[in-house]
């Protein structure tokens, strides 16, 4: 193919993924794919700049503005900036080159001040206040003219219909820009909801949040929990400009505009690395999608010496970090079975470099969910990693499934189809009623729930039995030496010790962690059990409840339905799981073998200080974690709860707390913070 010809094709390609993105509200390839695209194009264009078009993408901001919402000319064009996906130290550097070559800066001046902030993934939007009132608001479209949104953004909370700033209502105009967008939490619940209801669900946080604004009918974004920053200016009249972009941040923030706390003014280059060096190391615990930071030159007078150059400022760039969703194929779709017997397909990929790692494996879920999307090897599927969750098939590339001619026609591949038996036992897969994960039924008989759960029985959470990993696990399970839980404690030095990687040192050490076990609680015995449905919290309810473990062994349906926090379904496992001699026979040989606890918790927890009092954390403390503050709440006879309710009695609030606060100040629920709750502990 002629370089001229890759150039058309290019166009071609980045301009339907802009209808596609900006317009319809449905991506087809993740960001990554589509700036290696635009960069390619760059690139050929600067190598060319014979091919050079002015109706290039490359010169164009987005898509163009939907026919059924009324356009909005902007009278300051909203532009996009440049974007760096350098290293971080590489990317810093070379901005800040730049921007001191030119103006003209020596060696030898001082190191310039830029302002550092989040690079949002969500819908960029512009709100004009006229005296302080909220008139107009619209997307950002192709840069030049967007959509009128306004009755959809008036539904937004966050958003001031009236600015609060006494200068700000003297101003005949002013264009507030920043960002809708959806928190991590809220997607998940809303996405949740279409799931219910049968509905399609959405990509991502920022195909939500578009889709969201672009709907015709207000009521419709009304019921979407949208979340909104501001992050710059557009016109502006009759108001006095600060003189620096982290002074207009501020200024926002007494105007009633909700603001990034993740924000910092810096000096030079080696201010900007640090910046995008502490976000990344933050980006995972951030309440809502990021997919890089944005460095400005701080000072709107130098902003404006520097200008710009063809559809980015040259004052401004985006710095971005590795890509949380990139194309792959899949090379196979296989099953794994879980410690309850749930069967999981997982989907086999060409090793791609996404979230900072390359992944070759990524969960599908369930087969509903295959189903629902339709996956099948050979398909170019979206893969999403971020931070420490499961890398995911996120969906399928359908115009690059293969055929079984070159012309088209039918697919290569045929539509999965679950297993009616499990892979490692041979036993039937049934899939319950009304619940969308299909189960194994061959239960301790099957070697792969054998091993889940060992692992859980072992877990920091349960017993706490420090060295047994999954490889060790296999080993003694395949080897014939652990049928139980109750086995590990019957194992010898002799037998650890002839284990592969398995030194006299390593055994002594799992034999002490082992023999350290035996004494533990009540509420984490019954965990350790693997009881389908039944989770820590309600371990803990259990134990307290009960008080010990005949009392809940000889306990009814009926009378498991009365302990706090236990439905029918939880109750229907428990009585199930007892009922079954093979578990009665192992928790017997556990007693057996001197797994212990003082009896009586429920009075013990009865008597401590916070009995009867439901705790909700929210946010980041500043010293302690979510789980230690949890089993500090606990120790005392607290309970924490998920979620806020009118039942609730104290919200513990951290950095970055978000709805859980918000429905706590609505409830006049008490919020502490970690110094409070502290305090309220040690009493």
């Amino acid at each position: 193919m002629s370089v001229a010809a890759r150039v058309e094709a290019l166009r071609e390609e980045i301009e339907r993924h802009n209808r596609a993105y900006y317009v319809l509200d449905a991506p087809i390839i993740p960001d990554a794919e589509y700036d290696r695209l635009f960069r390619e194009l760059q690139e050929l264009e600067a190598a060319h700049p014979e091919l050079r078009s002015a109706d290039s993408p490359t010169l164009r901001v987005g898509g163009a503005p939907l026919p059924a919402f009324g356009q909005v000319r902007h009278r300051v064009p909203m532009l996009s900036i440049r974007t760096e996906t350098d290293t971080e130290a590489s990317g810093a550097e070379g901005f800040d080159a730049r921007v001191r070559r030119e103006l003209g800066l020596g060696e030898g001046e001082p190191p310039l001040e830029y302002a550092a902030e989040l690079k949002f993934d969500g819908l960029a939007i512009s709100l004009r206040y006229e005296h302080g009132l909220l008139i107009q608001a619209a997307t950002r479209g192709d840069g030049e003219v967007g959509e009128d949104v306004t009755q959809n953004v008036r539904t937004l909370r966050q958003i001031p219909l009236r600015l609060r700033d006494d200068g700000a209502m003297r101003a005949p105009v002013l264009e507030v820009r920043g960002e809708i967008y959806l928190r991590r939490d809220d997607f998940e619940r809303m996405n949740q909801r279409q799931r219910e209801r049968g509905e399609k669900t959405f990509v991502n946080p920022r195909n939500a949040a578009a889709g969201s604004i672009r709907q015709l009918d207000p009521a419709i974004a009304a019921r979407r929990p949208l979340s909104f920053f501001a992050y710059g200016l557009g016109e502006v009249q009759g108001w006095p400009l600060p003189a620096t972009h982290g002074e207009l941040l501020e200024a926002f923030v007494a105007m009633g505009l909700p603001v990034c706390e993740h924000r910092a003014v810096v000096l030079g280059a080696s201010g900007l690395v640090a910046f995008h060096r502490e976000i990344a190391a933050r980006r995972d615990q951030l309440p809502f999608d990021i997919d890089g930071v944005v460095y400005k030159v701080n000072r709107f007078e130098l902003q404006a010496r520097l200008g710009f150059v063809s559809r980015e400022p040259r004052w401004a760039v985006a710095h971005k970090y590795p890509a949380q969703e990139m194309l792959t194929t899949v090379e196979a779709i296989e099953v794994q079975v879980g410690r309850t017997g749930a069967i999981t397909p997982v989907a086999r990929l060409a090793p791609v470099f996404v979230g900072g790692v390359t992944v070759t494996n990524a969960t599908l879920h369930n087969f509903e969910e295959v189903e629902r999307k339709d996956v099948r090897v050979g398909d170019t599927v979206i893969v999403r990693r971020a931070g420490d969750v499961i890398p995911e098939v996120v969906a399928v590339v359908a115009e690059k499934r293969p055929t079984r001619d070159l012309f088209g026609g039918e697919p290569l591949h045929p539509p999965v189809v679950m297993p009616t038996h499990c892979p490692e036992c041979g036993s039937a897969i049934e899939k319950p009623e009304g619940e969308a994960i299909a189960r194994c039924t061959g239960g301790l008989y099957c070697p792969a729930q054998r091993k889940q759960a060992l692992l859980h029985f072992a877990g920091r959470r349960a017993m706490d039995i420090e060295g047994l990993g999954d490889k060790l696990v296999d080993q003694l399970v395949d080897g014939g030496l652990v049928h139980t839980a109750a086995d590990l404690y019957g194992l010898t030095l002799e037998q650890l010790a002839g284990l592969e990687r398995m030194a006299e040192k390593s055994a002594r050490n799992l034999l002490a962690a082992i023999d350290k076990s035996r004494r533990t609680t009540l509420a984490r015995f019954i965990f350790a059990l693997g009881i389908r449905n039944v989770g820590e919290a309600t371990a803990k309810d259990l134990a307290r409840y009960f008080g010990g473990l005949d009392a809940l062994l000889a306990a009814s349906e009926e009378r498991l339905q009365q302990v706090p926090e236990v439905g029918p379904v939880v109750a229907a496992s428990l009585a199930h799981f007892f009922a079954q001699p093979h578990n009665r026979e192992v928790i017997a040989a556990l007693r057996a073998a001197g797994l212990n606890w003082t009896e009586g918790e429920a009075a013990a927890a009865v008597a401590a200080p916070l009995a009867g009092k439901t705790f909700v954390l929210t946010g980041a403390l500043p010293t302690l974690s979510r789980d230690e503050a949890k089993d500090l709440i606990e120790s005392r006879g607290g309970k924490v709860a998920g979620s806020v309710s009118k039942k609730t009695h104290y919200v513990v609030a951290g950095a970055e707390a978000g709805s859980k606060l918000v429905r706590a100040q609505e409830l006049g629920v008490p919020v502490l913070d970690e110094s409070q709750l502290m305090e309220l502990l040690e009493q």
